[in-house]
């Protein structure tokens, strides 16, 4: 009984780091949502560009730190040139053909991480050196450390900008109703364009800090995308702490269900998850609803 509660302790703890992930990408999808009202589904594919860039650069002999801001920094961009150039002058069409656009935006990207680094895999240096942390029976990497750090940096910092700061509150007013926004002549377009390179910076955050734990392949956005999208649907499409919530709760169930049954059920328990959440409670378990005002 003894390795049985070990074994399932440790999937546990593995599922709290792969949520942890998921967590991030989330995150990204809930603020673009909350400001633009649109679905971002590449979202994945910006911490795919952190992480290949950061370990791009750390394989030419770039230092960690300096190879992980430059990735950020690239990913911000990359988003902010998608949303100029892609969503931006489609800005007047409707939901439905912003979230195909932003489905093309998915697939360009994957396509062009193709064409620069190829298919083979890339390693990044794990932040800090030494041996697997003991937590209780189980272990976890100390790279899972900047996981749930870079967590709740982020998720304090968005709270603190929507409660705290004049232009969060400015924002929170835009997404509540939209149509009185613009009477106001408040810059929505601005609004939505800076949440896109936020959500980017987000998705490649994630990216960087999971590469030393499973190195970074020009096709893995579309693996966190899909997770992070179902994590955002599980916690609330309209809550950052739903985000949160959902990411870790999608982990640990999808590390369960691998442990105890197999691999083919950790890759096909989200979907499982998504129809019973969209049945069941679409609004999420910390959401309010799924329509914008």
């Amino acid at each position: 009984m003894t390795g049985i509660v070990a074994e399932l302790w440790q999937f546990f703890l593995a599922g709290l780091v792969v949520g942890g992930i998921f967590a991030l990408i989330a995150a990204g999808f809930v603020l673009v949502y909350q400001v633009s009202g649109i679905i971002n589904f590449a979202q994945g594919e910006f911490a795919m560009i952190g992480a290949m860039t950061s370990s791009s650069l750390a394989s030419k002999g770039w230092p960690v730190a300096a190879a992980a801001i430059v990735a950020v920094v690239f990913a911000g961009a990359v988003g902010g040139l998608a949303q100029l150039l892609a969503l931006r002058p489609a800005r007047r069409s409707g939901t439905v053909t912003l979230i195909f656009i932003t489905l093309g935006l998915d697939v360009a990207i994957r396509g062009a991480a193709l064409f620069v680094w190829g298919t083979n895999p890339l390693m990044l240096p794990a932040f800090s050196a030494g041996t697997s942390l003991a937590i209780g029976p189980g272990t976890i990497p100390p790279q899972a450390v900047w996981v749930f750090g870079a967590d709740l940096v982020i998720v304090l910092a968005l709270f603190l900008f929507f409660r705290k700061t004049y232009t969060g509150t400015a924002v929170r007013a835009a997404m509540a109703n939209p149509n009185i926004a613009r009477v106001f002549g408040m810059p929505l377009a601005q609004f939505a364009f800076w949440s896109f390179v936020a959500a980017a910076v987000i998705g490649a955050i994630g990216g960087v800090v999971i590469a030393p734990i499973t190195s970074a392949t020009y096709d893995m956005g579309l693996y966190l995308g899909l997770n992070g999208f179902v994590a955002a649907i599980l916690g609330g499409l309209d809550s950052l702490t739903g985000a949160l919530v959902g990411g870790f709760v999608l982990g640990i169930v999808e590390k369960m269900c691998g442990g105890l049954f197999s691999s083919g059920w950790e890759q096909g328990i989200a979907f499982i998850i998504l129809l019973v959440v969209l049945v069941a409670r679409p609004q999420g378990l910390l959401g309010r609803t799924l329509r914008r005002a």
